[in-house]
């Protein structure tokens, strides 16, 4: 293994990704796995998760499924308590669970608006205290990445809810690493832009998704696996001097819209 390669190593690391079933989630860990981590995959949905902990096993690299809702603090502990009886203590948390709603700003609804801050917001609060809190303990470092959006940097119309929490989620972020320095805790974040994932492709083909794409630099949505060198970045010690920073990995889309 070359230098460059040891930099971006998670062997010996215990990951958690949150909305491990499908979409980013699924790559994330399958990434990390193939970078040496053990993989706690966990959402709600059983059936997903075990699949993309399977997809994993069966490439020889080591997984487990957790069952998770991040609505609920309860939940969250007992996640982590099945982590760390299966691998030890997680030192690398990515949260990526989330939802969308498009609605335009005089249609949202309170309960839309509620279920997505207290998911995509305050969920990733209980995962980050959860995860900063037994460390703290145990006076040991790690690496949190939350995944947040473009639309948290510039605007989309129509997401007036989802747009909104993500730019939360961005403060969040720094808010979080700048608390935890010094203590070994780092906390970055990954805003993707226009992506092909199951939760939004029914959006992009649409006549206002093809307009969207249309205004793109790169004049497509991208890949799941072209958030790979970010997420090892920000998790691993090839970005150790990396602390508080929201990555935009969005082919531009963020800069023309600036």
């Amino acid at each position: 293994m070359t230098d460059s390669n040891k930099l971006f190593s998670m062997a010996g690391r215990v990951a958690l990704v949150t909305g491990a079933g499908t979409g980013m989630g699924a790559r994330f860990a399958r990434t990390l796995a193939g970078a040496g981590a053990k993989v706690v995959c966990a959402a709600r949905r059983a059936d997903k998760i075990e699949a993309t902990a399977e997809a994993i096993r069966t490439a020889g690299g080591q997984a487990v499924a957790v069952s998770l809702d991040i609505a609920s603090s309860d939940s969250v502990r007992s996640a982590f308590d099945a982590a760390e009886k299966a691998f030890g203590r997680v030192d690398t948390l990515i949260n990526n669970a989330g939802q969308i709603v498009f609605s335009p700003f005089p249609q949202v609804d309170d309960n839309d608006w509620n279920n997505l801050i207290n998911v995509n917001f305050t969920g990733n609060m209980r995962m980050s205290r959860e995860f900063t809190n037994r460390l703290l303990a145990a006076k040991q470092g790690g690496a949190i990445v939350n995944v947040t959006s473009v639309t948290g940097i510039q605007v989309l119309r129509n997401v007036p809810a989802y747009g909104s929490i993500k730019a939360a989620l961005n403060q969040f972020t720094r808010q979080v690493a700048a608390d935890l320095f010094g203590t070994g805790i780092r906390c970055n974040a990954i805003a993707p832009g226009y992506f092909s994932t199951d939760m939004v492709d029914w959006y992009f083909e649409t006549e206002q998704g093809k307009a969207e794409v249309d205004r793109l630099p790169s004049k497509r949505v991208g890949r799941v696996e072209e958030l790979d060198g970010a997420v090892l970045l920000l998790a691993s010690d090839a970005g150790s001097f990396i602390n508080g920073v929201v990555l935009p990995v969005d082919a531009g889309h963020s800069v023309l819209l600036a």
